[in-house]
């Protein structure tokens, strides 16, 4: 597609945005066999503008910061930053990081797309983790008690005035909100203490159109997709209180 429309329609805008599309797609699935790469590579290299003449690095600052504050790291950082590709990692820790560092400001003096990210990382208790739902991928989990009634199993939302008890059998149920497809999803679910798995055995499953493995381990259980499309999709699996 990117030949045809440099080579027929010559439509140079159109050119950049399938090459920023075929780079954008990249980073959640992966070209098929080495004959597929090759084709894409050349089609980023041979035609629109040439990226590889754009050789300045990405400028970064913080705006809330004395550039005495964070300027050091950056300057080294920039030092060696990678031929080619122009990539460098900056690392900031400890007590040198503030609230002032959550503003950050990026230029990009280049024609060619500029990549990036920035990464504030920390322990905290798993249950004062809050929900970032400006994400690819959307996660909603929920807990459930499964009782016997007339009908057969019903479900019971778990809330705090709702107190487990031994034996009682719980279902756990994640919903996962997908905005394109995607490719080597790695889901992986821990549990509370007190709880223990009922399917021990670990097996390939497939459920509403999505095939996955399913493993249980001491901790936690995973799902492996190779192959996750844009979509809704619900996990479900038992446990036990103990």
């Amino acid at each position: 597609m990117i030949e045809a429309f440099s080579e027929v329609a010559e439509d140079k805008d159109a050119v950049e945005q399938m090459k920023i599309w075929l780079l954008k797609n990249k980073q959640t699935t992966h070209w098929k066999t080495t004959k597929a790469t090759a084709n894409a590579v050349f089609a980023l290299l041979r035609y629109g503008d040439n990226w590889l003449e754009d050789t300045r690095l990405a400028e970064v600052s913080f705006p809330r910061l004395d550039e005495e504050s964070f300027q050091p790291e950056l300057i080294e950082a920039r030092r060696s930053a990678e031929a080619g590709t122009g990539y460098f990692k900056a690392n900031w820790s400890g007590n040198e990081v503030t609230t002032d560092f959550s503003r950050i400001k990026v230029t990009n003096p280049n024609k060619s797309i500029a990549w990036g990210a920035a990464y504030w990382q920390y322990f905290e208790e798993l249950d004062k983790v809050d929900v970032f739902k400006e994400t690819p991928l959307k996660l909603d989990k929920q807990l459930f008690r499964e009782t016997i009634g007339d009908r057969g199993p019903e479900l019971t939302a778990i809330t705090a005035e709702s107190p487990l008890e031994p034996g009682d059998k719980l279902v756990v149920r994640i919903e996962l909100r997908v905005d394109r497809d995607m490719e080597y999803v790695h889901l992986k679910d821990m549990r509370a203490s007190g709880l223990e798995p009922i399917n021990v055995f670990s097996q390939y499953k497939w459920q509403g159109g999505l095939g996955y493995y399913e493993s249980t381990r001491d901790l936690a259980t995973h799902f492996f997709i190779s192959y996750l499309p844009k979509g809704t999709y619900v996990f479900e699996y038992p446990l036990r209180v103990v």
